[in-house]
């Protein structure tokens, strides 16, 4: 719980999506004068008179008490606690653009998932370039927007070096479905959040084929092992991937039909092509450009990573899904 240094405090949180705007919804609930910015002036207006969220999170209404607007400076005052909720490709520039309005020394809590596109940097690096007095955090886990918002059970990770600065963005909640748990590896909890997109895209893309439950659960096996080979090869901690931000969140990620990255594969897996279903929607698919970028670090450190090389090939190299999975299915054998 709580106590009385934490309790209504102003935060803001930088991006109107799904995820912003059901963690605002579970700050508020946690007792704190909650401002959500987002870029485009009509929408955050039209959120703030409809209490509604069309495009990334239907059919919820939300609370009164979370203010939405687009002018960062006025909802920054007197805020020392932000939550960057923006999607991975534009944390850099938003920041770079509304740096001015932010507060230099406040407590950060990154929750964008992904590597930079070209940079290969995560989200809190680049919040760290940006803004380099303030004490970042990292937040992730199994936490769909659709569920949080409406109260059911969810249970994610926050993580800082300092342990000081973990237990502080922990403090934060205390709405009773939205449990926090600590964590000292930052860089592997944000890893794993961001390459378990890669992995769900696979398992979308072998339900489409109609694989089945023996695939799937295979490509989810094998995509943690992925993963977590990719996350130590960069310096995170082993076990970290088999905790909430690793297998909790591919699990979550891979299997949910709340889940983008897995409709974006499902999709392929039936024919469709990537331009036309990036086309259709606004939601964006963190996945697709997180294949790019773990695709190429992975070349740069010399790591193997098989899965993400096929996902790599279907998405970027009109690869056909059946002539991928074949191939993922005969490389050579060897022990688990």
């Amino acid at each position: 719980m709580a106590d009385d240094t934490t309790s209504r405090l102003p935060i803001l949180v930088l991006g109107d999506g799904g995820w912003g705007t059901a963690l605002a919804m579970v700050l508020e609930e946690s007792g704190h004068d909650v401002r959500v910015w987002g870029h485009d002036p009509a929408y955050t207006q039209e959120i703030e008179t409809t209490r509604r969220n069309p495009r990334f999170l239907s059919g919820v209404r939300i609370p009164d008490g979370v203010r939405f607007g687009s002018d960062a400076r006025a909802l920054a005052r007197d805020v020392d606690v932000v939550f960057s909720v923006i999607p991975t490709q534009f944390v850099g520039g938003v920041v770079e653009r509304i740096g001015d309005a932010l507060p230099a020394r406040a407590l950060y809590v990154s929750c964008s998932k992904g590597f930079e596109r070209g940079t290969l940097e995560l989200p809190s690096r680049r919040l760290a370039t940006c803004l380099p007095d303030a004490a970042i955090a990292v937040l992730s886990g199994p936490s769909h927007a659709e569920e949080v918002s409406r109260g059911l059970p969810t249970t994610v990770v926050v993580a800082s070096a300092d342990s000081a600065v973990a237990r502080r963005a922990q403090e934060l909640f205390t709405a009773p479905y939205f449990r926090i748990y600590t964590s000292s590896d930052p860089l592997g909890v944000e890893i794993g959040g961001a390459a378990k997109n890669v992995i769900a895209l696979a398992a979308g893309i072998s339900d489409g084929l109609g694989f089945g439950d023996n695939a799937r659960a295979a490509l989810i096996c094998r995509g943690c092992s992925e993963i977590t080979r990719l996350g130590v090869a960069l310096g995170a901690r082993r076990e970290t991937f088999v905790g909430l931000s690793g297998l909790g969140d591919l699990v979550a990620t891979a299997t949910s039909l709340h889940s983008r990255n897995r409709a974006v594969g499902t999709r392929i897996g039936q024919g469709e092509s990537l331009e036309s279903i990036l086309a259709s929607t606004q939601k964006v698919a963190e996945g697709v450009e997180t294949t790019r970028s773990v695709h190429e670090l992975a070349r740069r450190i010399d790591v193997e990573l098989p899965i993400t090389a096929e996902v790599h090939a279907m998405l970027f190299e009109r690869k056909p899904a059946r002539q991928a999975v074949e191939d993922l299915m005969g490389r050579e054998p060897k022990a688990e």
